[in-house]
């Protein structure tokens, strides 16, 4: 039955002093589960080892996604060009970092029962995070894209390691620093893709 037409179907019902059968028609047709909510327990290393796996790809689109420090560097270099807040104030931050930036969301949303576990982890950006929220996929018309390949797109890391080793300054800053630190542990075998690519 349609979800509108059995509210219909239970309004009726109610407009018939029906309670008990108003009841039964919406925990027959529409029933409410309450299920268990796990903690969210993801570090951020494990962050960015999904977004290696999944080729800096945003998995709901199949758009290019960024390492999360290089956007910070364009904001440490060009701060009014491409300001950036803290607290990622939308009206003093530049909407790429909501556009580009990699972040990790649950298939099966955590509020509905989802599972805090790497199957269950997928790469999408801030944006699209935001806007799935805690919906289905089917609710909301999505599917999963295929992962990216990470000898043709690595979300900049090496570039971004590169600029970083070139003006250790930028380390100053803790965002940086983090990724830098995530980036370098994590790409060792990237790096020799990278160095082939630009030498092509």
């Amino acid at each position: 039955m349609e979800k509108a037409r059995i509210i219909e179907k239970a309004s009726e019902l109610l407009l018939n002093k029906s309670k008990k059968e108003a009841i039964d028609i919406i925990n027959t047709e529409y029933k409410f589960e309450y299920k268990k909510v796990e903690k969210r327990a993801y570090k951020d290393k494990e962050k960015f080892n999904i977004f290696m796996r999944d080729g800096f790809i945003d998995r709901y689109t199949g758009d290019k996604l960024l390492n999360p420090g290089i956007l910070k560097v364009f904001s440490t270099y060009f701060p009014e060009e491409f300001p950036y807040h803290s607290h990622w104030k939308m009206d003093q931050t530049h909407v790429a970092y909501w556009e580009l930036i990699p972040t990790i969301d649950h298939i099966n949303p955590i509020a509905r029962g989802g599972k805090d576990e790497e199957d269950n982890w997928i790469t999408t950006s801030m944006l699209h995070n935001s806007i799935k929220s805690n919906w289905s996929l089917e609710q909301i018309g999505w599917n999963i894209k295929e992962c990216g390949d990470l000898s043709e797109w690595d979300g900049l890391t090496n570039i971004f390691i590169d600029i970083v080793e070139r003006d250790t300054n930028l380390l100053n800053d803790n965002y940086i620093k983090k990724w830098y630190t995530i980036s370098k542990s994590n790409v060792s075998g990237l790096y020799d893709l990278y160095i082939e690519n630009i030498n092509k």
